[in-house]
C-alpha cells in the first residue's frame, strides 16, 4: 500500500503558512500561527483526490538548504535524501522578491516543483504578480492561493494531480555558475555515491569549508573524497571568494531578473511598516507592550471573578447533595471521605479556579498572536537578550513558553547555536505558563487586592501580575546572561525573523480552538492528575503514625524549611505533590490546610484565612514563577537534549533561583 502512494514534500521559509496549506489538503489539525517557529518538526497527512492517494509531508520553514538550526537541518534532510515524487514550494506572494533566490535553488536540487504563491490576496493589495510569466520563466507550474481563506486550494490540488498524471511538465533550466564554481561542482559531484539529482546541491553545500550537519552519516567520507574536498577548499581559498557568496550572488542575480519581468508594484504605502514604526520603535515599543499585556490581564481578572464565584457555589450545592447520596446509601465513612473530601474537593477546586482565567487567557493571547503582534514582541526583547549574549529567538520561545513550557523548550529548535539553544531550554521555565497564571492570579486576589474597591481591585491585580511577568522576563534575561559568559560562553548569533503582516483576527476560529480544543485540553490534563492527587492526599491524612497523619508528619518535616524560605510546610508540599501539573498546586494546598485546619477551604477567602500571610504569599507566588518545570516539561527538556545531566540542570538551575529569591523576599520583609 505505501508504494502505491505518491508522495509530496511541502517547502519553504518560516511563516509562509505551509501547515494552513497542509491541514486544507490533508484535513489535519497541524498547530498554525501568525509568526515564525511554530513548525519545529515534520507532520505527515494523507491526501485522496482524483482516484489517487498523495502523502503529504509538511517540513519546518528554512531559509537555505544546508544550514541552520537543528528544524532547518531536519527540513534540508528530508529535501536532499528524503522520499518525494513532488515538491511543493510555498512562499508568500508579497515576499517573493526575497524568496526567489530560495526557490531557485530547491530547484537546482529537485525541478519536480510546483511554486505555491501563498496570502496572494495580501500580495495584490501592493503588487501585481504575472503568474504566467513566472511559471514561463521558471519552467515549473505555479499556483496563487490563500490558504487561510481556502482559495484555490482545489486548484493546487488538480495541478498537484496533473503533474502526477504527465499532464503538465516542468523544464527548469540549472543556472550557469561562474566556471571556477562549476568546476569545484564537477570536483566535488565526481566523488559522491548517491542518486545523480542530489549531486549538484550536496557539492554546493560540501564546498562550504564550516560544512553542514545535513550531511553527517549520508555521506560517505572516503579519503579520496576528503583529499577531494581539501584540494578544493585551498582552491576556493586562494581564489579569494567565498563559495557560498559565489553561489547565492548568481542565483540571487538571475532572481532579480525574474522577479522584474514578473511583478509590478503598486503605488500603496503598507499600513503594517507604519504601525511597526511606533509598536516596534525604541521608545514606545517597550511600554505599549507592557500597556496590551496590562490590558489582557486586566481582561482576565474581571472576567474570571464572577464565574470563579458560581462554580465555587456550584460545586458546595454539589457537595451536599452527594454527602446526602453518601448517608441515605449507608456507605462506609471512608468512601464519602475519599470520593467526596479527596478527589472531588480537590477537582471542584481545580476547575472553579483554573478555568475561567484559562477560557478568558487563551483567546486574548491567541488574538494577539493572529493579529501579528507577538513576533514585535520578541523584536522589541531582542535588544534585552542581545544584552544577555543571546538573540531575539529566545524571546520567541520564551513567548511559546507563556502558553505552555514544554511548547517552549520544543520551540528553542528555531535557534541555531547550540549553547544559546541550551540557555533558552535551561530558561524556559521563568515564563509563567498557563497552569501558573491562574494560581498567581489566585494568591493576588486573596492576599492582596482583598478588601478594594471592585474597580481598583481589578485594576491593582492587573498591575500586580503585569510586574510578575516583567520580573520573570527580567530573570530570563540576567539568568541568560550569567550562563551565557560562564559555563554556557556563547558567540551571539544574528537574529533573522521576516514580521509577518497585520492580519485581521478570526474571532470565531479563536474562539473555536482556545475554548473547544485548548482549554478542555488543559483542563483535563489538570483533572487528570487532580483526581489520584486528591485521592492521595485524602489517604495520607487518614493514615496515623503515632497519633500523627503521614500528612502532617510530610509537612511539619518540611516545614522548618519553608520557613526559612518565607513558604510554610503545606505550601512546599503542594509545589512538590503539584509536580505532574502547575494547575493542582493551589488545589492541593486548599485541600490540605483543610485536612489540617478540620473546615472546607474551598475557596480564596478561606485560603486567606487560613495562616498564610502577604510574605508567605509574596514568597508563593516567587516560587511559582521560578521553580522545577513539570513533569511533562522535564519530559520534553529530556527529549529535546537527550541529556539527563542538562534535564537536571533545568530542574535545579530555576529551583535554586527560585529559594534564593523567597529567601532575599523574607530578609527584606524583616527589615520594613
Amino acid at each position: 500500500m505505501i508504494d502505491t502512494l505518491h508522495r509530496v514534500m511541502l517547502v519553504g521559509n518560516p511563516n509562509v503558512g505551509k501547515s494552513t496549506i497542509f491541514n486544507a489538503l490533508t484535513g489535519s489539525d497541524q498547530p498554525v500561527g501568525n509568526w515564525s517557529g511554530k513548525t519545529v518538526d515534520s507532520a505527515v497527512g494523507y491526501m485522496n483526490y482524483n482516484k489517487m492517494t498523495f502523502e503529504i509531508t509538511d517540513l519546518p520553514g528554512l531559509y537555505s538548504v544546508g544550514a541552520g538550526s537543528p528544524d532547518e537541518i531536519k527540513a534540508s534532510e528530508n529535501i536532499l535524501f528524503g522520499k518525494r515524487d513532488v515538491l511543493v514550494i510555498v512562499v508568500s506572494a508579497g515576499s517573493l522578491e526575497r524568496s526567489l533566490s530560495f526557490v531557485l535553488k530547491i530547484l537546482e536540487l529537485y525541478s519536480k516543483a510546483i511554486l505555491c504563491l501563498n496570502m496572494s490576496d495580501e500580495a495584490e493589495k501592493s503588487v501585481f504578480i504575472s503568474s504566467k510569466e513566472l511559471s514561463r520563466q521558471l519552467g515549473i507550474p505555479v499556483v496563487c492561493t490563500s490558504a487561510k481563506k481556502k482559495k484555490n486550494l482545489d486548484s493546487l490540488k488538480e495541478t498537484i494531480s496533473e503533474l502526477f498524471e504527465g499532464k503538465i511538465k516542468c523544464s527548469y533550466k540549472k543556472t550557469a555558475l561562474p566556471f571556477f564554481a562549476e568546476y569545484i561542482i564537477s570536483e566535488i559531484s565526481s566523488e559522491l555515491d548517491i542518486h545523480e539529482n542530489q549531486k549538484r546541491i550536496a557539492a554546493m553545500i560540501l564546498a562550504d569549508e564550516t560544512g553542514s550537519a545535513v550531511m553527517s552519516g549520508r555521506i560517505k567520507r572516503t579519503n579520496r573524497l576528503e583529499s577531494v574536498l581539501q584540494r578544493c577548499y585551498s582552491l576556493i581559498k586562494q581564489n579569494g571568494e567565498d563559495f557560498s557568496d559565489t553561489v547565492d550572488s548568481v542565483l540571487q542575480k538571475r532572481a532579480d531578473e525574474i522577479y522584474r519581468l514578473c511583478v509590478s508594484r503598486k503605488n500603496r504605502k503598507s499600513k503594517s511598516l507604519s504601525a511597526d514604526r511606533i509598536l516596534t520603535s525604541r521608545i514606545f515599543g517597550i511600554p505599549i507592550m507592557l500597556l496590551l499585556l496590562g490590558l489582557v490581564f486586566y481582561i482576565t481578572i474581571v472576567g474570571a471573578n464572577y464565574p470563579s464565584e458560581l462554580l465555587s457555589a456550584l460545586f458546595d450545592n454539589i457537595r451536599v447533595l452527594l454527602n446526602d447520596g453518601i448517608m441515605k446509601l449507608s456507605l462506609p465513612q471512608w468512601v464519602g471521605g475519599l470520593f467526596i473530601d479527596g478527589i472531588f474537593s480537590t477537582l471542584s477546586t481545580v476547575v472553579s479556579v483554573m478555568l475561567p482565567p484559562m477560557a478568558i487567557f487563551f483567546p486574548l493571547f491567541s488574538f494577539l498572536e493572529n493579529l501579528g503582534y507577538l513576533p514585535r514582541v520578541a523584536f522589541n526583547l531582542d535588544r534585552c537578550f542581545h544584552f544577555a549574549g543571546t538573540g531575539g529567538k529566545q524571546a520567541l520561545t520564551m513567548m511559546m513558553g507563556f502558553g505552555c513550557n514544554a511548547c517552549g523548550v520544543t520551540g528553542c529548535r528555531i535557534i541555531e547555536n547550540d549553547n544559546e539553544r541550551r540557555i533558552a531550554i535551561v530558561t524556559n521555565s521563568f515564563s509563567p505558563c498557563n497552569g501558573r497564571f491562574p494560581a498567581i492570579l489566585a494568591l493576588i486576589s486573596a492576599f492582596f487586592t482583598a478588601g478594594v474597591s471592585p474597580f481598583f481591585k481589578t485594576a491593582l491585580s492587573g498591575v500586580i501580575l503585569a510586574a510578575v511577568i516583567i520580573i520573570s522576563i527580567f530573570v530570563s534575561v540576567l539568568v541568560s546572561g550569567i550562563l551565557s559568559r560562564t559555563i554556557l560562553k556563547n558567540n551571539e548569533g544574528s537574529f533573522f525573523m521576516e514580521l509577518p503582516p497585520y492580519r485581521v483576527p478570526q474571532v470565531g476560529k479563536i474562539l473555536s480552538d482556545s475554548l473547544l480544543h485548548k482549554t478542555p485540553a488543559i483542563l483535563l490534563r489538570a483533572v487528570i492528575v487532580a483526581a489520584p492527587a486528591g485521592a492521595l492526599l485524602w489517604l495520607i491524612s487518614n493514615i496515623f503514625i503515632n497519633d500523627k497523619s503521614i500528612l502532617i508528619c510530610i509537612t511539619e518535616f518540611l516545614d522548618p524549611f519553608a520557613r526559612v524560605m518565607g513558604l510554610d510546610g503545606v505550601m512546599l508540599t503542594a509545589f512538590i505533590f503539584g509536580f505532574p501539573a502547575n494547575e493542582i498546586v493551589i488545589p492541593i494546598a486548599m485541600t490540605v490546610y483543610s485536612e489540617i485546619n478540620g473546615s472546607v477551604c474551598n475557596d480564596l477567602s478561606s485560603l486567606a484565612g487560613s495562616g498564610m500571610t502577604q510574605v508567605n504569599a509574596l514568597c508563593a507566588i516567587a516560587f511559582f514563577v521560578m521553580h522545577f518545570p513539570c513533569s511533562t516539561t522535564c519530559i520534553t527538556i529530556y527529549k529535546e537534549t537527550k541529556s539527563l545531566g542538562w534535564t537536571l540542570f533545568s530542574i535545579a538551575l530555576p529551583t535554586v533561583c527560585g529559594i534564593l529569591c523567597c529567601m532575599l523576599i523574607r530578609l527584606l520583609s524583616g527589615l520594613f
